[in-house]
């Protein structure tokens, strides 16, 4: 097969059915219910940063996509949302940075989630709770999610490569597809990951990216819980874009438990080398 026709245009993906009837699962009885939690402890993204009291970009498409999928979504920058009840929501999604719960909410979070709440990671989620003076000690929320953010450089537009075609999602996509995104660089990986996309590291700018190709979108079960995360997010046109649409919207079904998937660890098959990172990589 030809480079040329393992990167697929946008008019082609979308042109089959990209969005399955059984993400939308017509015999709930009623929505399930996100919460959106975008708490910036850390830098704070364009994508959730609030103007006059208005939702932020990426919490008004989460919001539009679940009214379009069949899930409602509450958004929230308060942490003080994780003091109250948990199980009234159905799967908790984190678009945050830095420390962005106290240690009796984390804990909380961590422990309905091993019950069997579901979790879903959106690009920073993995600059949260970092523990960045240490490359072997990993936080409790970092082992859930499944990596640490090390560093970025400059935006690029580079190759992701599917390698688990048959999760939800991936439909369409082929062998991989090129995007302009800010791209972050990971260590501390989980070992029983199933990694979903790869990030292409050939001809990238920066000496971060000077590494083996590493996972960028995975999925992993944390005790009963589904946990899936996935890099890419940091852009507006990257939100509006019917790719990540139909990624993230394939991990939310995964996680909700509308669509079954095998996530078998591949992580020493299809990245064996995901941890190298050469000491001057600009961490």
């Amino acid at each position: 097969m030809q480079r040329r026709e393992m990167l697929l245009s946008l008019g082609t993906i979308l042109g089959a059915s990209v969005f399955p009837r059984g993400w939308a699962a017509a015999e709930e009885k009623r929505k399930p219910k996100i919460l959106y939690f975008t708490k910036s402890a850390g830098y704070p993204h364009s994508v959730v940063k609030r103007k006059k009291g208005k939702l932020a970009f990426s919490e008004r498409i989460l919001t539009k996509l679940g009214a379009k999928h069949g899930f409602e979504v509450e958004c929230s920058q308060d942490a003080a949302v994780f003091d109250g009840d948990l199980g009234k929501y159905d799967l908790f999604a984190f678009y945050t940075s830095g420390d962005p719960l106290d240690k009796t909410q984390k804990q909380k979070l961590l422990d309905a989630i091993a019950a069997g709440k579901p979790f879903v990671g959106i690009h920073a989620a993995t600059d949260s709770f970092r523990i960045k003076d240490s490359a072997t000690r990993i936080d409790p929320y970092i082992a859930m999610i499944g990596g640490e953010f090390i560093v970025h450089g400059a935006q690029q537009k580079v190759m992701m490569k599917v390698v688990s075609p048959k999760f939800p999602g991936m439909k369409g996509l082929g062998e991989g597809f090129k995007m302009l995104e800010e791209w972050y660089t990971f260590r501390k990986y989980a070992k029983d990951l199933h990694v979903i996309l790869l990030q292409e590291t050939a001809g990238m700018k920066g000496k971060m990216y000077q590494r083996p190709p590493f996972p960028a979108t995975w999925a992993r079960m944390h005790g009963k819980g589904r946990v899936f995360y996935t890099s890419m997010g940091h852009r507006e046109d990257v939100w509006t874009g019917k790719i990540f649409q139909q990624v993230l919207l394939g991990g939310i079904s995964w996680a909700l438990g509308r669509v079954e998937a095998d996530v078998t660890p591949n992580l020493d098959r299809v990245a064996p080398q995901a941890e190298f990172i050469d000491a001057d990589a600009g961490r």
